[in-house]
């Protein structure tokens, strides 16, 4: 395995992220997502349910979601990059 630091240009990538934000009553929004890296893409299912004693503000249910699903694409990312980073390791070693 070659030895990438310092040599070549730097990279660019483009990571496409879609989010689909739906509410599916006035007490429930639910969030479907998808983060494309070019390599591989990672989903995410998500939802956030109103507080009966809250006022009805769909805006908030929608960030709650949204919010959920991208820290659970988060943690797939950081298991992704610690199975990669074993497997280069054991690589290395031989």
């Amino acid at each position: 395995m070659t030895d990438d630091k310092g040599s070549g240009p730097a990279r660019t990538k483009t990571w496409t992220l879609r989010m689909d934000v739906f509410e599916e009553d006035e007490d429930v929004t639910k969030v479907d997502a998808a983060l494309d890296t070019g390599e591989r893409t990672l989903t995410s299912r998500s939802s956030a349910h109103r507080n009966p004693h809250d006022p009805p503000v769909p805006s908030i249910g929608d960030e709650y979601a949204a919010g959920r699903a991208l820290l659970d694409l988060g943690k797939q990312l950081l298991r992704e990059g610690t199975t990669d980073a074993a497997a280069n390791d054991k690589h290395e070693k031989g």
